[in-house]
């Protein structure tokens, strides 16, 4: 068994491979019929776990409510596929942050539902794709980014690349004014300006960020005395209000202290299976 809910204990954390693959999903699954066993499906309980070193693949796929799995590295491809409630952090350090290093692969956050995700780095191409329901903070994407969107909510801190919210018919996006310009595909997304509420829970959500990964250009941003320089973009047709997309990160803003970093979970040296 790769991982477990008893884990283990340790003072660092864990050395993760790249031959590690869709780490924290089995651990969901034996939660989840846990939870089903005791007749206690949102028991309250949480399970954290911590790595250092580089994931590969499918790193939190399916992650569920209640999981928190804390990364000092980087990832590839699929972080947080079909993400189901739980919480990624994905960090390398203020130098990583200061530089734009990229910590995640390509397809990061594909078909997630709930969940939050922070890196603090940059993601490669299709970031968010076919998100439904989500929040992320990153710190740049590549080409696509955003496509296919039906819903959560993401703010990029850096650059984006071409095509951004191609296919986007739902949930909103917030990005650098400075970095909106010939990227955007305004067949499907328009920019507009912040209200006065969007900017309260950005700040918030930028907070939430810098307790869980340091970031630096977070950091940098909430020390501004002037407004966040941030345009929202959103579907062209979009459908609900502000108030009915910012509603499922409710939670986001209070949860401002990282999750507890006690447990440990032992990872094999050696090769491990590799999950669908």
């Amino acid at each position: 068994m790769l991982l477990d809910l008893a884990g283990s204990q340790g003072s660092s954390p864990a050395p993760i491979h790249n031959f590690h693959r869709s780490i924290g999903t089995h651990l969901s699954g034996q939660r989840m019929r846990q939870q089903i066993h005791d007749n206690e499906l949102h028991d309250g309980s949480m399970v954290s776990r911590e790595f250092r070193g580089t994931a590969g693949q499918s790193f939190g796929a399916f992650l569920a409510e209640g999981v928190t799995l804390k990364l000092h590295g980087e990832a590839n491809d699929y972080v947080g596929k079909g993400l189901s409630g739980g919480k990624l952090v994905v960090r390398a350090g203020n130098s990583a942050s200061k530089r734009g290093d990229v910590l995640v692969g390509n397809t990061v956050l594909y078909g997630a539902t709930s969940g939050q995700l922070f890196v603090s780095g940059q993601a490669g191409e299709r970031f968010a794709v076919r998100n439904s329901g989500a929040v992320a903070v990153v710190e740049g994407v590549g080409q696509h980014g955003c496509e296919y969107m039906t819903g959560g909510i993401v703010a990029v801190l850096g650059p984006i690349g071409l095509n951004f919210g191609s296919g986007m018919t739902g949930g909103l996006a917030y990005v650098l004014r400075s970095e909106a310009d010939h990227v955007l595909n305004l067949e499907f997304v328009q920019p507009q300006e912040l209200e006065d509420r969007e900017e309260h829970r950005l700040r918030s959500l930028l907070a939430a960020h810098v307790a869980h990964t340091g970031s630096f250009r977070a950091s940098r941003l909430l020390a501004q005395r002037a407004p966040l320089p941030f345009v929202r973009i959103q579907p062209i047709h979009f459908q609900g209000t502000l108030e009915s997309a910012w509603r499922a990160v409710s939670a986001v803003p209070g949860d401002s202290t990282p999750a507890p970093a006690g447990n440990f979970v032992a990872v094999p040296t050696g090769p491990a299976p590799h999950y669908a």
